[in-house]
């Protein structure tokens, strides 16, 4: 089975696997997850949760990033690593947020990606997410992983890989394909020691060692 018949039985699969597969970050609302998504660069979703649960009770809108005190919100989200440069973002994105799009979250990628701390993944994520539009799919460390051993694509850079699957995968899977790839690669195609023998693609993986 190759190229889209495949991709096509790899979605089903885990479709059946993980019918509750969702993004983890904690949101209310489209401005919470683009500051939750710019928090979990090199950080977990666990980490990220704990924090935003005090942040967004203490910053609810772009204003009051805009004008927060800097090394006050470096203290606030300390424990989600890199904290001063996603500090120093997010009090950008307020203030572009406040003066250019009368505090509410852009809805285009160009627009979103031209946001300090915000790439291509993080916009998919807040498009697809919070406004139901996919101009692209997510790429993240397990979608990385996962998409190279399962041969759908020979790149290693986020944007190339990407640009793979948006031609293999049929546009309405988009939403939904990063988050069974991360559901996936937390529990059987982990980095360390991927479970084989318990993976329900091991039939279509060129990688699988089943004995």
């Amino acid at each position: 089975m190759e190229g889209r018949g495949r991709i096509k039985a790899i979605i089903r699969l885990l479709n059946l696997q993980y019918p509750n597969a969702e993004v983890a970050l904690r949101y209310s609302n489209p401005f919470e997850l683009l500051v939750a998504t710019v928090l979990s660069a090199q950080s977990t979703d666990k980490t990220v949760n704990k924090v935003t649960r005090n942040l967004f009770q203490k910053y609810r809108k772009p204003e009051d990033y805009a004008s927060v005190n800097l090394e006050e919100l470096e203290d606030d989200i300390r424990s989600t690593g890199f904290y001063r440069n996603k500090a120093k973002h997010l009090r950008k994105i307020g203030q572009i947020l406040v003066e250019q799009f009368k505090s509410k979250v852009p809805r285009t990628m160009k627009e979103l990606v031209a946001l300090p701390g915000v790439g291509r993944k993080t916009a998919n994520i807040v498009l697809t997410k919070a406004f139901g539009i996919s101009e692209g799919i997510a790429v993240d460390t397990h979608v990385q992983r996962l998409t190279g051993r399962l041969g759908l694509t020979n790149n290693r850079d986020p944007s190339k890989i990407e640009k793979d699957l948006m031609d293999l995968v049929p546009r309405e899977n988009w939403p939904i394909l990063t988050d069974l790839l991360i559901f996936h690669g937390r529990r059987i195609c982990t980095a360390r020691k991927p479970d084989c023998n318990r993976c329900v693609l091991n039939h279509l993986c060129p990688s699988a060692f089943v004995p």
